[in-house]
């Protein structure tokens, strides 16, 4: 008995499978989750465009206010408030012989910014960023007279400490005092600070100039990407295309006489 061509019965196969209403509903249904779930990704990126515009007016107007005194950043931090950015002044002693270096670029330039625990009144201590200083003048010896001493008052922005390392970033090398990601625990305890007396966030000095220009500063960075309207684009063209193939096939199946373009 002759044996049929399998590729025969698979292409006469075809036909029959397309024509068959399950494979038709089937079809139809893949399609529409498709395109939902375009649509979806489309509408989530512009609810995250709202968001993300929603937050740079906020921090922009956060730093416009007058600047809040550090009991008050303190209480809102403990309370679980947001204290990203807030404009805040403190007073106290800064421990020069006990700052940490965060590896940094300032205009292009290569150098660290440099962490300094301020100590208050009450004995308990605040990291500053003071700002930048090029790879030449880490340590501090090289910038004796931008080492402040006695009483001094310091206003900024407050920043709240990482809860972990970023993903990828490398370990702070404590024994060379190199830190790749701002570690508040470890900076305090590589410098002997007990870490209940310390302050769970840190402030970014502003741009008052230091004697000899270094630390340069009011160096923070309010870097935060906002490519969400790129995304939404994306996804509604990608929805937008689908539709299109689905109509066209659609509309030759049911004119298959019509000419091709």
């Amino acid at each position: 008995m002759p044996v049929k061509d399998a590729s025969l019965v698979t292409e006469s196969s075809m036909p029959a499978r397309r024509a068959n209403p399950v494979w038709q509903i089937g079809k139809a249904l893949l399609l529409f989750v498709a395109l939902v779930i375009l649509i979806g990704l489309g509408t989530w990126q512009v609810e995250r465009l709202q968001w993300k515009e929603g937050l740079l007016a906020d921090i922009a107007a956060r730093k416009d206010t007058p600047a809040a005194p550090l009991s008050a950043i303190e209480a809102m931090a403990a309370s679980g408030g947001d204290i990203e950015y807030r404009v805040v002044t403190a007073a106290g002693h800064y421990l020069n012989d006990k700052e940490r270096h965060f590896l940094a670029t300032y205009d292009g330039d290569p150098g660290f910014h440099v962490y300094t625990p301020l100590q208050l009144d009450d004995g308990r201590y605040v990291f500053v960023n003071r700002g930048f200083v090029p790879t030449e003048a880490k340590e501090p010896e090289k910038r004796e007279r931008g080492e402040l001493t006695g009483e001094q008052t310091v206003t900024g922005l407050a920043r709240a400490k990482l809860t972990g390392r970023p993903d990828g970033m490398p370990d702070n090398d404590l024994g060379k005092n190199i830190f790749f990601w701002k570690d508040l625990d470890s900076m305090a305890s590589s410098v002997g600070l007990p870490k209940d007396q310390v302050l769970p966030f840190f402030i970014d000095a502003d741009k008052t100039p230091n004697p000899q220009g270094l630390p340069v500063g009011g160096v923070t960075l309010i870097d935060l990407p906002n490519n969400h309207l790129q995304y939404a684009v994306t996804w509604y063209g990608l929805a937008v295309a689908l539709a299109a193939i689905v109509a066209i096939s659609w509309w030759r199946k049911r004119h298959p006489d019509a000419p091709s373009q």
